[in-house]
This record gives C-alpha cells, structure tokens and sequence, in this order.
C-alpha cells in the first residue's frame, strides 16, 4: 500500500493477524502477563512463534490470569506481514512440539486485521474448584477445604450478583481499569460427592474479582455471613468488606465468545 508523505512516497506492508486458541497449566507460571524474571505464559508463547516462524513475534491475550491461574480455553493474537504465508495447522503442530508440555496450541485461524482478542470477547466463563477431601491428584488444580458449606444458601447470594453491575468490592485496588462494571449472566454452584464447583459467566470480568467473589460465597456457605450481608458487601464498593481471595490454583478460564464476524473469510 502507497502513502503519501509531502512529496516523499511510502510504501507500508500491510498485516496479517491470527487468532490462536489455547490451554495450559498454570502451577508452573507466574500467570500469563509478561513480568520480569518471572516465567509466563505469554515469555513462551512468544519465544516458540519467534523461533518457528523466524522473526520476532509478540501476542496480545484476551486478558491476564494470576500466578497458578490455568486456561483450558485462552485466546491471543499476533500479526505477520500480508506476504507473509504459513499453514496454520502445520504451524500449531510446529509450536506444540516446540513448546513444554503445560501449554497446548489447539487452534490458529487468520481474523479481521482489526479483530482483537481482549476488545472483541463479548462473553468470559470460569470455573473454580474445591475438593471436600485431600486428594494428591487434585492439588494444583482445586483448593481443599475443611468447613461444612451451605451449598443452597451460597446458592442464594450467588444469585444476589445478578442484581448489580458494578463490583468494585470485588476488584483488585489500584487497578487502570474505566471502569468496574460488568453484567453477570451466570453464576451457580454445583456440588458432587466429594468436590464443588463454581461457574460464572460475564461480559468482563475485573481482576481478582471471581477469586474474591468465591471467597466471599465461602463465607455466606460457613454460616459468617448471610444475604443482606452480602448484598451490603456489593453496596459498599469496597474490597475490605469482602472476604479473602481464594487461591488461584483452582481457578480456570474455560471458555471466551466472540461475535461470529471476525474470521478472515468474512471479511
């Protein structure tokens, strides 16, 4: 493509950009977000698609997870010059034998040059696991816990969620975000013989906010704090009325939606 400066003729390459759809394992990173002498997800991710494709490569992510944070459905982008060609399913088989085994590149596919992985999500889902019994196979991957829950009744302020838009009691302080609302679609628990699970879906999702959300169902579920308490925690708009953080290493991105129009072969 030509532009024009004064007199001077320029000519620009045009991009090329591609989704890539991926999971991993989080016990061994320092979440996904670059950071210095901190292993990440993103460092690798970067490293394997500089090598294999010979030049250098830097994704964006849909969005950031802490440290033990896992992802069995993460999205990211990066971009290629126009005249630049590879195969994507012959490059995902590449960076999967190039990568370790805890991350896993399950789909490439071109999108819209404008497309972006974090703008354009209109939907996030995660899940959070507890297991009620010590279990050596579920150690990186459920937080264990002692206390007898009501389940129903953690049900019942889970519901409580739905009524609100703005969840600054469960945010991260300090955080550069516009703004702290978001709309909650889903938010449930399930509970089997020997473990629980926690589903929540919204349209974006604060940082630390379903860590701190599930914390604080925790609390409604030992009996220290009932609904109107936990309505008055999400009217305060403060995170010190909430309870604490779960940790991370139960938590797990399970899927992001995106508007059906951003495949390259819409354009």
């Amino acid at each position: 493509m030509l532009t024009f400066v004064g007199e001077t003729v320029i000519l620009l390459e045009l991009k090329k950009r591609y989704f890539i759809r991926l999971s991993y394992k989080g016990s061994n990173f320092h979440g996904w977000q670059i950071q210095p002498n901190a292993s990440t997800v993103q460092e690798e991710v970067n490293k394997a698609l500089s090598t294999v494709l010979n030049q250098a490569i830097n994704v964006v992510g849909c969005g950031r997870t802490d440290t033990g944070v896992h992802a069995s459905d993460f999205m990211a982008h990066f971009e290629v010059e126009e005249s630049f060609e590879f195969d994507c399913e012959k490059l995902a088989f590449k960076l999967n034998r190039f990568l370790p085994y805890d991350i896993a590149i399950n789909e490439i596919f071109r999108v819209k040059a404008d497309a972006h992985t974090r703008f354009d999500a209109i939907a996030r889902t995660y899940v959070y696991r507890i297991t009620k019994r010590k279990n050596p196979f579920r150690k990186e991957s459920h937080w264990q816990i002692q206390h007898v829950l009501d389940v129903a009744k953690m049900n019942d302020a889970a519901k409580i969620l739905f009524e609100y838009i703005d969840f600054t009691s469960f945010s991260k302080l300090h955080t550069d975000v516009k703004t702290n609302n978001c709309k909650i679609s889903k938010a449930e628990w399930l509970e089997t013989a020997d473990e629980l699970v926690f589903t929540i879906k919204a349209d974006r999702f604060l940082r630390n906010m379903v860590r701190a959300i599930v914390g604080t169902l925790v609390e409604v579920g030992r009996g220290k704090m009932d609904l109107a308490g936990f309505r008055k925690v999400i009217e305060s708009k403060n995170r010190s009325n909430a309870g604490s953080s779960v940790p991370g290493h139960g938590l797990f991105l399970v899927k992001i939606e995106y508007p059906d129009d951003l495949r390259a072969e819409d354009v």
